[in-house]
């Protein structure tokens, strides 16, 4: 693993437990001179650009492979339900490893991590809605706010995370569940 490979694993972790680091800050939790720092990141901005980006390849992994795209043209129930339990399972993975990223306000001003969120956002409003029309998901709820719902549970599995509320061994199917019988038509499958 290269050094700057190093400072962006020790940087994901130390911002999901002190999202707002300074630089300094940063490079004292990483072990390394602030100087160090510095020749790898400019700036603290430049820093959060390679971490959003690594979060956005992330959820985009996740979605592939969930094989969420394929389960909406499939239209197939099954096929739906098997994609969804894949793409929650691997969110919690995220909320767990990206957890700053859901919150972090530097990166929602970053105009190009903005406009591949918001492509990514769309594949998955996309698989929401043919879950709803396969009667997976409630039809009654605006798809975008299945969307949301989905984030706040991420938000709120980071969260438990965080303050030790949950055992991360349960967390998959707490945020599974408790995304299904909120959203789910019928329960959880």
């Amino acid at each position: 693993m290269s050094n700057s490979e190093k400072i962006i694993a020790a940087a994901i972790k130390h911002l999901n437990k002190e999202p707002t680091a300074s630089m300094a800050r940063l490079a004292e939790a990483i072990g390394t001179s602030r100087a160090t720092l510095h020749r790898h990141f400019a700036s603290r901005e430049d820093l959060i650009h390679v971490l959003g980006e690594r979060s956005l390849d992330s959820w985009e992994a996740a979605q592939n492979e969930a094989r969420m795209a394929e389960a909406a043209a499939s239209g197939d129930p099954e096929q739906i339900i098997a994609a969804l339990r894949t793409l929650m399972r691997l969110f919690v993975i995220d909320a767990d490893q990206y957890g700053f990223a859901l919150t972090d306000y530097f990166i929602a001003e970053m105009p190009d991590l903005v406009a591949r969120a918001n492509e990514l956002e769309e594949r998955e409003v996309a698989f929401y809605a043919a879950a709803q029309r396969a009667g997976v998901l409630r039809s009654d709820l605006p798809v975008r706010w299945i969307g949301f719902t989905v984030y706040g549970l991420l938000v709120a599995a980071r969260d438990s995370l965080r303050y030790g509320n949950v055992a991360r061994r349960d967390l998959d199917q707490l945020v599974l569940e408790t995304f299904l019988n909120g959203t789910g038509a019928g329960g959880t499958p």
